[in-house]
């Protein structure tokens, strides 16, 4: 076929990892303790802190509860199905079920930088204007900050997702990739895509380069902030609370960055495909060890919550 009714299209095939074959054999038990690593962290955070009044009082930790289940949703959109498939002799995928990892992969996707420019806007707050910080991150506003954190994404991933629907394709029906992401998607596309281009562009800049400008002038100002603490015992807490913070936003950024924001090219590179694992799985692997499970607030709310429970004999 030259062409075709998307809705025709049983299944598609993913083109996985370039690398010989032997390799792609040392890949599976990596991926899989990362995941199954990822799993752990992530869900031990959301527990701790639902679990933990003091801890689910404060915005920042309400929003680190919103990451964690946002990048637990994130991973779990594409490394069950890379597992699979490293498993299998036919690397595919059914067209519907593409057509949902997609959705949900961009959903979450863009959930995490919108849940990382309001943690960012917390800290902010916090460390900008003490005196009113109550006042303006109130329980009310951190539950908006959160609900527009999920659904405008929610809506933006099912716009995108309705019109790759809608699309058909060539003779080759390989994605190169070894998810289905939409660009690769496009590639073997041969229907007139520039719409859905144009939207991705515009949309992108929305909700990826949006967030990550309004994380930028934060820090900005909370560093100009901090210098002007006279203690340096003062100024070393203020940079240690946003240090990690802020590997977590430049882990996170550089990657998405590199793959969406450079010139496009049909052919994908292994530079592409190392990118796009740092931020589908090592990412959401690093952010709970980041940025809470090594701090005194977690370890503390981790024994409150053991003392609660009775001693098993």
């Amino acid at each position: 076929m030259a062409s075709g009714n998307a809705t025709g299209v049983s299944e598609l095939l993913l083109r996985g990892f370039p690398t010989r074959p032997e390799f792609q054999g040392l890949l599976f038990p990596l991926f899989l303790s990362m995941y199954l690593l990822t799993l752990l962290e992530n869900v031990t955070i959301i527990l701790l802190i639902r679990l933990d009044a003091q801890l689910l009082q404060a915005p920042m930790y309400f929003f680190l509860s919103h990451l964690a289940l946002a990048d637990l949703g994130f991973t779990t959109t594409t490394v069950p199905k890379v597992l699979a498939n490293l498993l299998a002799q036919k690397k595919t995928i059914s067209y519907h079920a593409c057509l949902a990892q997609m959705y949900f992969y961009m959903s979450f996707g863009n959930s995490d930088s919108f849940l990382l420019a309001s943690m960012a806007y917390d800290r902010y707050m916090a460390i900008c204007c003490p005196l009113y910080y109550s006042a303006l991150m109130s329980p009310k506003r951190c539950l908006l900050l959160a609900a527009v954190s999920w659904v405008v994404p929610i809506f933006h991933s099912l716009l995108y997702t309705l019109l790759m629907s809608h699309i058909s394709f060539c003779d080759s029906r390989e994605i190169p990739h070894f998810f289905c992401d939409i660009y690769p998607v496009l590639d073997i596309s041969c229907s007139d895509t520039s719409v859905i281009k144009i939207l991705l562009l515009t949309e992108g800049v929305v909700e990826i380069l949006g967030p990550f400008v309004l994380i930028v002038i934060s820090y900005v100002r909370i560093f100009y902030t901090i210098m002007k603490i006279p203690s340096s015992t003062g100024k070393y807490k203020a940079f240690s609370t946003c240090g990690s913070h802020m590997a977590v936003v430049v882990l996170f950024y550089s990657t998405v960055s590199w793959v969406y924001f450079k010139p496009h090219s049909k052919k994908s590179d292994q530079q592409d495909t190392v990118a796009a694992v740092m931020y589908t799985m090592v990412t959401p692997m690093l952010n709970p060890f980041i940025y809470s499970l090594r701090n005194r607030e977690m370890k503390a709310a981790m024994k409150r919550v053991v003392k609660r429970f009775p001693k098993v004999v």
